[in-house]
């Protein structure tokens, strides 16, 4: 009896149908810009109630060279505490990397340079944050982890135009 499906071996060994997986490469990265502000110092030492924290959270991608699938990708992270209408802290950060992208289709390299590879930079970004944010007398600030799909999900569903035949969800 004869399988009417093809075994996944047949279909790689026939030539010109090979299936390969997409790699990312880490070629470097590092910390682009570091900006720390600690204007409220004083008052954060005599209050006993945390500050709030308002956080930003941006991918920026610059294509450097696309013919070899050579970028840059962009973590923008900053964040701001305030205690009462006092700030406490600022910080910004870019921490960047430069990722080669291997073997990826046309419809793979958007999702993998606005989702993988900031899920790739964002542990090393958190530490940096954490430890200027312990270096300048406050406790260090430990960024939740970031949903990363359900933010490019967001992104793409603002570029579409929306239609009447969409229904309204609620959450």
């Amino acid at each position: 009896m004869t399988d009417a499906t093809p075994d996944i071996d047949q279909q790689t060994s026939q030539p010109g149908s090979e299936l390969k997986t997409p790699m990312i490469r880490v070629l470097a990265q590092f910390a682009k810009d570091l900006s720390f502000e600690n204007p409220g110092i004083l008052a954060s030492q005599q209050g006993a109630q945390s500050p709030e924290i308002e956080l930003g959270i941006d991918v920026r991608v610059d294509p450097g060279s696309p013919q070899e699938g050579i970028f840059s990708v962009d973590l923008r992270l900053s964040a701001k505490a305030k205690r009462q209408e006092s700030v406490v802290f600022i910080i910004e950060l870019i921490y960047t990397g430069i990722f080669q992208l291997q073997d990826a289709r046309q419809q793979d390299i958007e999702p993998m340079l606005l989702v993988e590879c900031p899920r790739l930079l964002f542990p090393f970004a958190r530490r940096v944050i954490a430890e200027i944010t312990r270096e300048g007398g406050h406790p260090p600030l430990l960024i939740d982890p970031i949903d990363f799909v359900g933010l490019y999900r967001q992104q793409l569903s603002a570029q579409r135009p929306s239609s009447g035949a969409e229904q309204p969800t609620s959450a």
